[in-house]
């Protein structure tokens, strides 16, 4: 099979000039290039794109998750062509969802729970700071407790998150079809790489900064086992803070974090019109 080339960014972390005030502005910094891919061994992964509901229904957790409305305006806006194109094209089509019981009517569960014949620990919600996990002794809960109600969420908004959580479910634009791949963890999202033959994830969903880096099943679980990972540009957002949101600058650290650490960054226009061009020849 001939190897599909798309315009790909890249950033060149190199070279330091020590002759400047701040060295690191003589790095060659964002560049494109044509550059090809085995499409028989690339799959789409779409992570944590979630129905979270209304601003009414959850208010605790949208004023503490200010990215709900950009990633709300992706699933709408950019993922159904996406993904409608990927399904047309040779590339595999996975999902990692959090635990819940909206998982067991989609075949695609089962099937990445059987391939590592295990069930995910974590029941009915997120694998993060807000689940137990480990024996806490009296000091840590008090920390965590601190943390939680003076971090994020806030007090008043944790009852809001859990209950959002207990509600999860796929948004419109993203719900997996037919056998596509669901895993809950890294281990299970391996199996599914395993068995298809996949070793280069594109990275799709929320937050690039967040759950696709660091969460089970993100980039940093599948780099440890030896996969290229990247993203797409406008089908990705961060999380943001109050001196990073007006111009998503933690979005753009983000994107170049991918790139130095894991792989590449697509522009959707770019990428869309690639698949298109290579189902069509």
């Amino acid at each position: 099979m001939k190897s599909l080339k798309v315009p790909t960014y890249y950033y060149q972390q190199f070279d330091a000039d020590f002759s400047k005030d701040v060295p690191a502005e003589g790095f060659g910094g964002w560049k494109k290039a044509d550059l090809e891919i085995n499409p028989e061994h690339t799959a789409l992964v779409v992570m944590h794109a979630w129905d979270c509901g209304t601003r009414e229904k959850y208010p605790g957790w949208h004023k503490t998750v200010e990215y709900f409305p950009r990633a709300s305006d992706i699933c709408r806006n950019v993922f159904p062509e996406l993904l409608r194109t990927v399904r047309n094209s040779k590339l595999k089509l996975f999902h990692v969802a959090v635990p819940g019981e909206y998982l067991n009517k989609y075949p695609g569960y089962e099937a990445a729970v059987k391939l590592t014949n295990e069930e995910n620990k974590l029941k009915n919600g997120c694998e993060c700071k807000f689940h137990k996990i480990i024996d806490r002794e009296e000091e840590i809960n008090k920390l965590w407790t601190f943390w939680s109600d003076n971090v994020v969420p806030g007090a008043h908004n944790k009852e809001d998150v859990q209950l959002g959580f207990k509600n999860l479910d796929f948004p419109d634009g993203a719900k997996p079809q037919d056998n596509e791949g669901i895993a809950v963890n890294a281990d299970q999202l391996f199996a599914l790489c395993k068995k298809e033959g996949v070793n280069h994830l594109i990275y799709v969903g929320f937050a690039i900064n967040g759950c696709l880096l660091v969460s089970t099943g993100g980039i940093v679980d599948m780099v440890r086992r030896g996969m290229m990972c990247s993203t797409i540009r406008q089908a990705v957002t961060a999380i943001e803070n109050k001196e990073t949101a007006r111009n998503e600058l933690a979005k753009e650290l983000g994107l170049w974090f991918v790139s130095i650490i894991s792989g590449f960054v697509y522009d959707i226009d770019d990428f869309i019109k690639a698949l298109k061009t290579y189902s069509e020849e």
